[in-house]
């Protein structure tokens, strides 16, 4: 009985291994199952999907920027160069724990509140993968205490840089500008005309020369693909396009002259550009007050910026090109011209000055500089003693329609076309001008105030210098400009820049440019010449004008006087020259913001830009 139950017990106890044993065969077999179609799923299905992520995860594309180009003077003297630093820069999709990361750094490299809130919004307006720079220009203090923690920072490096630099400081901020960092609206531009160019690129020309001629300087981007390690950092490079620097950039400006006109200048406000005539290249140009453009390579701070931004006297403006001024008597080379030209006066035509001129009918009277009046005058006697009343009179017979027409031709009330940004135009008034932008009639009065440069016109420093040009080489006009050359790199040929198209004025009697210049000369050499106290211990003639411009008009029954108003009411000086008078090989035109008289304050200016310019040392 006991034996019965004994084997059906190892009966039963058999067949429920064999069941367990079935049962782990087919489990087994159906896991392998599930093992190899997922294996063939990875293997060919899924394969160029799995692989790609590997790759993004393992090789990173980098953008390789160019260097910039060098900007020189005529003379190789460097103006605008690049110098090594190095920045502090940070990955985002590469970085644990981004507040604290950021939170960290603010104290070991000195970032500031108001730094780190702009870091942190920089970073949630772009895509994580890209880097965002926490800290330019990193002291070597600051390169040594992250290099010793770097472990603990994953995903942030420091990062070598040329950074713009410029070593003549505030003496070229205007003209040669400067460089800051991209901003939306710049980004949205090079979006869209050539993004690729810019990967990796902090910076784009601003203002100046570097603006102008950013495509020439900025060079070509090149890439690096590199193995990275899962923190970002750079395990080994695969592969290179090494970038194509910008080109350098040689200017026809002159460094020695430039720091003569701007220390003759001084401490008045201003501007002085100087060209030479046979090309129209700029020789000089300067514009006061002036300011540091270094400041603005790595991004200004607010309390420096807000400094300049609200100065009263506007040192982020450029007079040379943007400024307005009243021409004052410097207008009257040109009135006289038109005068000759279109035959209502000739060399001797003489008009009586009182010290005062009255339209027919009225009984305003229109007052010269001199208060008695300079007696009878002819036109060469007119111009070099500047009296107001023979142009008043010359003004008022060509009438303001054809005076605009032969202003015209100097390019008075248009931009030259200088190779820099934002040029104003300036105004030359007119019937028609007059009518369409303030709705009016013109006045005679307003003709008469015309001849002597006064009432609504409005010139820039770079356009008389340009207009004085025209006239110092009888009639041709060259577009003024600012480069002179470019070069591939530091062993390359150097390659002119051609002048830009010349034209020549259509003048009826090339005598009338003589009896002009004649009388421009007197105006330096002649014993009553507003300017003669500048014509001494030289060996040439020097053909000058000078101007005063009225900041503020004085009512019939008033006089002028200085001592009694404030500074900035004071009358600006003007002065256009150009030597040697007979063959011209340096232009210039000064305004002196308040200098008052002409002669006074403007001509030592064109002095000494010609003592320098002609290597002149006996000036006593």
């Amino acid at each position: 009985m006991s034996s019965h139950f004994s084997i059906k017990n190892d009966f039963l106890e058999n067949r429920l291994i064999n069941n367990r044993l079935i049962f782990s065969a087919i489990f087994a077999c159906l896991l392998f199952a599930i093992i190899m179609i997922r294996l063939v799923m990875l293997q060919l299905v899924e394969y160029e999907h799995f692989n790609a992520l590997s790759e993004q995860n393992r090789v990173d594309i980098r953008a390789l920027p160019p260097q910039r180009g060098r900007i020189y003077d005529r003379n190789g003297i460097v103006l605008a160069e690049n110098i090594s630093t190095f920045d502090l820069e940070l990955t985002p999709e590469n970085v644990p724990d981004l507040a604290a990361t950021l939170d960290r750094l603010a104290e070991l490299v000195s970032i500031s509140s108001d730094e780190l809130l702009d870091i942190k919004k920089t970073i949630k307006g772009q895509r994580r993968f890209k880097s965002v720079t926490l800290k330019q220009r990193l002291t070597q203090q600051e390169v040594a205490t992250f290099s010793v923690n770097q472990h603990t920072y994953p995903g942030v490096e420091v990062v070598g840089r040329l950074v713009r630099s410029y070593p003549q400081g505030a003496l070229f901020a205007h003209s040669v500008g400067y460089v800051g960092r991209i901003n939306t609206r710049e980004q949205n531009r090079i979006n869209k005309i050539n993004k690729q160019n810019y990967q990796g690129t902090h910076q784009i020309g601003k203002t100046g020369v570097e603006r102008e001629y950013e495509d020439l300087l900025h060079g070509t981007v090149g890439y690096q693909q590199v193995e990275t390690n899962v923190q970002g950092r750079i395990v080994r490079e695969l592969f290179d396009v090494p970038p194509i620097a910008g080109k350098d950039l040689f200017l026809n400006i002159d460094v020695n002259l430039q720091g003569i006109a701007a220390t003759a200048l001084g401490e008045f406000n201003g501007a002085v550009v100087v060209l030479d005539p046979k090309t129209s290249g700029v020789l000089a140009m300067v514009s006061k007050p002036d300011f540091d453009p270094n400041l603005f390579v790595s991004g200004i701070s607010t309390k420096e910026y807000a400094l300049l931004r609200d100065s009263i006297d506007r040192p982020l403006f450029d007079r040379t090109l943007k400024g307005y001024y009243p021409p004052g008597s410097t207008l009257k080379p040109f009135v006289a011209l038109a005068g000759l030209e279109l035959g209502v006066v000739h060399e001797h035509t003489k008009s009586f000055c009182p010290g005062w001129f009255r339209l027919p009918g009225q009984d305003h009277k229109y007052r010269c500089w001199k208060e008695h009046g300079h007696g009878q005058v002819d036109l060469n006697e007119a111009l070099y003693q500047s009296c107001d009343v023979y142009f008043y009179d010359l003004a008022n017979a060509l009438g303001i329609d054809r005076l605009h027409r032969s202003l015209d031709l100097f390019g008075f009330g248009h931009k030259t076309g200088i190779d820099l940004p934002g040029e104003s135009k300036g105004l030359s008034p007119s019937k028609e001008w007059k009518r369409s932008a303030r709705k009016q009639a013109w006045y005679p009065g307003e003709t008469v105030i015309s001849g002597i440069g006064q009432g609504f016109n409005q010139m820039t420093p770079i356009q008389l210098a340009h207009a004085t040009a025209i006239l110092a080489m009888r009639g041709v006009n060259i577009s003024p400009q600012i480069a002179r050359a470019t070069r591939d790199n530091a062993h390359s040929a150097v390659t002119l820049i051609a002048p830009k198209k010349t034209e020549i004025l259509p003048m009826e009697n090339s005598q009338h440019w003589e009896t002009v210049i004649d009388s421009m000369v007197e105006v330096v050499h002649g014993d009553r010449g507003t300017a003669r106290h500048i014509g001494k211990n030289i060996s040439f003639k020097i053909a000058g004008k000078t101007g005063t411009a009225q900041v503020f008009g004085i009512k019939q029954d008033e006089r002028y006087d200085a001592e009694t108003l404030e500074k900035r009411l004071h009358d600006h000086a003007l002065f256009i020259a150009f030597a040697p008078a007979d063959k011209p090989e340096i232009v210039m035109a000064i305004v002196v913001e308040n200098g008052g008289g002409g002669s006074a304050v403007a001509t030592p200016i064109a002095r000494s830009i010609i003592d320098q310019y002609f290597g002149i040392t006996n000036n006593d």
